[in-house]
């Protein structure tokens, strides 16, 4: 893992201790909130509906154990026990003290972590494949790319201001689990001529009021061309793109008011004069950053007691069946911890909870962890063997949900509970339906699901891409929530289509449960997953499922 150099330390210090004045001249009155807020907001803090929320970048999805304790202690000294875990790979404490966030920061910057750009109009954390470095399907770790962009994009004096916020997602699988289509820039790691790799460069993704699939922009860059390429993309956009439209000034809405030709031919005009500027990366630091993100000494030994264990506990065999995924170690296994208990808040995490996967980390996971974009935390590197007890061990804090992937695993917005934004609530609604269709026994034979909630237009519940989506808006003072249908995340990333009118909040879960018997009486076999079944059907036979009382006026 990446550890900071003394430079980080000595900049990630002084911006602390800057912001320390800043809030002191607060807190005396000798900044207004106007004055204060710009300030602020280049330091992760926000002032929510109750109280201020920090926002602590965790770069590319990448925690050690001792910094996964340090997030429990800040969880339990400064707040009210407890950290979420967002949809951005970050984590937010909801309750601080202004007075006691610059103790927070330092806190943080003890075991290598800040909360610099995780706000503002700037290139905010860099997010990657939450598998990375373990997976089997992997071509190469993208998490050095997602450092050098990093430590580049860090402060960077030309992109402090863009006309909006900035999103730079990587993976290095060709099966994307980074959502690399819905960000600003998306990086795939490819393999070109010769075997060598490169990157697939995408751009003009983003979801919220406007939803866009990012577009290729480059079918291969070669790797010592990469931060020349960003930064002429970066700075096309922030000489092109929109101020005079909040609403429309992402680069999403550059690329397609100009189009992509356009577009296009600006960023090469303005690359071209970047790479004669441009000295390069120095070798020593590519070296340090590579070395960095070097794999453990995986065991050699097989997975012994791992199958007995699986036929003598049922209970276990269905958590391997939903929470493992395959690693390119042989013997060894890649787990999600799912922090979707039934009833429980979508990525939260208490400090007692992350305290122990810390330790499990340690002991299984050669003291690695990972936060996952769908607001869960993975141990990459686990032997089979271990797995048993690492499971029981789980039970003891109510981790060990055996629900990855299926209809409860729902990512959702903090919504109104907690958001300035939120126009309805998301957390409520998420956990109805995890606690209606365990209580139905449906939720296995449903099978592979991804359902997803936003608590306004901004979409960072990320529904346009659920295979069930929903959004919760305000239509004259009541909660009115939109189903959309069909989304998909992956590398084939496609919006889902809205189903028809919304739904009142206590009509939500009643909906999506006749939506899903619907599904299973239409499905061609078991195998048949939600979205295979929408994709063959087309939307009418599941509207139909939503509206009944409509379907049958239009049937009469």
């Amino acid at each position: 893992m990446y550890k900071y150099s003394d430079f980080d330390e000595a900049f990630v210090r002084q911006r602390n201790a800057q912001f320390r004045q800043q809030v002191e001249r607060r807190v005396s009155g000798a900044l207004t909130e106007e004055e204060f807020r710009p300030l602020r907001l280049m330091n992760g803090l926000y002032l929510q509906l109750h109280a201020y929320m920090l926002r602590v970048a965790i770069p590319y999805g990448t925690l050690s154990s001792a910094q996964m304790r340090q997030l429990a202690l800040i969880a339990e000294r400064w707040d009210k026990g407890y950290g979420h875990f967002t949809t951005r790979q970050n984590i937010q404490f909801n309750w601080p003290k202004l007075t006691d966030v610059p103790d927070m920061l330092d806190a943080l910057g003890d075991v290598g972590m800040h909360a610099i750009q995780t706000s503002g109009n700037t290139i905010r954390n860099v997010t990657a494949d939450h598998f990375a470095g373990a997976a089997a399907d992997e071509i190469e770790d993208p998490r050095p790319t997602a450092e050098l962009i990093r430590q580049w994009s860090t402060d960077h004096p030309e992109f402090q201001f863009l006309p909006r916020k900035f999103k730079i997602g990587v993976t290095g699988s060709p099966n994307d689990r980074a959502v690399t289509r819905s960000h600003d820039i998306g990086l795939r790691i490819v393999r070109g001529s010769g075997g060598r790799t490169g990157y697939e460069v995408l751009v003009g993704g983003g979801l919220g009021r406007t939803p866009m699939v990012a577009q290729v922009i480059r079918p291969f860059l070669k790797k010592a061309d990469l931060l020349p390429y960003l930064e002429a993309i970066v700075s096309t956009y922030n000489l092109m793109g929109r101020r005079d439209n909040k609403y429309k000034a992402r680069i999403k809405i550059t690329v397609f008011e100009n189009g992509m030709e356009k577009f296009r031919d600006a960023v090469d005009a303005r690359f071209e004069q970047v790479k004669r500027e441009f000295t390069g990366v120095d070798p020593a630091i590519l070296a340090k950053i590579e070395h960095s993100f070097a794999p453990p000494a995986f065991r050699s030994a097989p997975g012994g007691g791992y199958e007995t264990a699986r036929k003598a506990d049922p209970v276990f065999r269905a958590w391997t069946e939903t929470n493992l995924v395959e690693h390119r170690a042989p013997g060894h296994a890649i787990v999600t911890v799912s922090l979707k208990a039934h009833g429980a808040t979508p990525g939260d995490a208490s400090a007692a909870q992350m305290r122990l996967l810390a330790d499990l980390a340690d002991k299984y996971s050669h003291g690695e962890l990972r936060i996952s974009h769908e607001q869960n935390v993975v141990l990459p590197h686990v032997h089979k063997s271990d797995l048993w007890a690492l499971h029981a061990a789980l039970k003891t804090q109510g981790l060990a949900t055996a629900n990855i992937g299926l209809v409860s695993d729902i990512i959702a917005c903090p919504g109104m509970d907690y958001c300035a934004l939120a126009t309805a609530r998301s957390i409520p609604i998420a956990q109805g339906i995890a606690t209606h269709f365990k209580a139905i026994g449906l939720e296995e034979e449903i099978g592979a699901l991804k359902i997803k909630i936003s608590g306004c237009i901004n979409a960072c519940g990320h529904h346009h891409v659920g295979h069930i989506g929903i959004l919760g808006l305000d239509r004259a003072g009541v909660e009115n929530y939109q189903i959309t249908l069909g989304g998909d995340h992956t590398e084939n990333l496609t919006l889902g289509e809205r189903a028809g009118p919304g739904f009142a909040y206590d009509e939500v879960v009643p909906a999506i449960e006749r939506l899903l018997r619907a599904y299973l009486a239409l499905r061609d076999d078991k195998a048949e997953t939600f979205l295979e079944a929408y994709r063959r059907l087309g939307a009418e036979p599941f509207k139909a499922a939503l509206y009944p009382a409509e379907a049958a006026r239009d049937a009469a």
